[in-house]
């Protein structure tokens, strides 16, 4: 078999592997954005089933749980385009699917993975899918509770002192809250990350307290760039201009569900690095087709 065609395969398999990843996590987001949870009391404990209500779906209902338990209360969650509580909801959903497919994401990972790497190395990875999971969903938590409310209330009473009404864009509120969601999940990773490190054998104790300065450079660099300036600001208008040229100028200006889509499918196949990753190849594939179309399309 030729590096040609060894390469083909390798290709092959991470294709296949992803798209089982958004398989999974799409059908959990599908069936946030479907079914509806509806209480029911069993020996005076509150249960909850889903039920079909695409309106009023769980997603829209973890919406309201965050308008009702972080927006402050003199801040009014408004909506001033059509369409963009569904995005909200569908934001919602991802992170929600995200979540939830942890295993099959880590599954997928190591069996990609597993021809580099050795038995140890293996069974250590193995191990750390719950751990993984549960500093994941901590994380999500200490933001939720503790950081996110502070935040929007410290935020917001420059406005209730100077008198003004203010007003709170539900994409923006929710883009808000599960960037910072995500960062401290992602944030919660690293004692997962040095066990995985040490127990393979790759580095040990030593290693971590020689370069704990180095470390908080880069964790200091992680909060910069999870704060959204960079990707806000750079990523996100190459991508509007790459879709710009090759769709409606409209649809493209109100298209943010591709890059959303590609900065997650970028997290799931490469970390943290993906933020940058996704979105910038996602650009880089919509631009090759633009050429791929022009040269072409010239011909014909």
């Amino acid at each position: 078999m030729s590096e040609f065609d060894k390469l083909y395969v390798h290709l092959n398999e991470l294709r296949t592997r992803v798209l089982r990843i958004l398989i999974v996590v799409g059908i959990i987001a599908i069936f946030l954005m479907t079914f509806h949870l509806e209480p029911i009391m069993y020996s005076d404990i509150t249960l909850y089933y889903p039920s079909p209500e695409p309106l009023d779906n769980i997603a829209a209902q973890l919406t309201d749980y965050f308008r009702i338990n972080l927006v402050p209360d003199d801040v009014q969650l408004i909506q001033t385009a059509p369409g963009q509580a569904f995005f909200a909801q569908v934001y919602i959903a991802a992170l929600v699917g995200l979540v939830a497919g942890t295993p099959i994401i880590v599954r997928e990972v190591i069996g990609f993975l597993k021809p580099a790497l050795k038995e140890n190395e293996i069974n250590v990875s193995r191990s750390i899918t719950i751990p993984i999971m549960g500093l994941f969903i901590s994380g999500c938590l200490f933001a939720y509770f503790v950081v996110v409310p502070f935040m929007l209330e410290f935020l917001y009473k420059y406005g209730a002192s100077a008198g003004l009404v203010t007003f709170l864009n539900i994409m923006d509120f929710v883009t808000f809250v599960l960037q910072f969601l995500l960062a401290f999940g992602l944030s919660f990773q690293l004692p997962v990350i040095m066990y995985a490190f040490s127990q393979s054998g790759m580095t040990d104790a030593k290693f971590w307290r020689k370069n704990i300065r180095y470390a908080i450079i880069i964790i200091i660099i992680f909060g910069a760039v999870i704060s959204g300036t960079l990707i806000d600001n750079f990523l996100r208008p190459i991508i509007i201009m790459r879709l710009s040229s090759s769709m409606n100028h409209q649809s493209a200006l109100n298209n943010t569900l591709i890059t959303v889509l590609s900065t997650l499918a970028g997290i799931i196949k490469f970390g943290i690095l993906g933020l940058f990753i996704g979105p910038i190849i996602a650009a880089m594939s919509i631009t090759i087709f633009d050429i791929y179309q022009i040269q072409f399309g010239k011909s014909k």
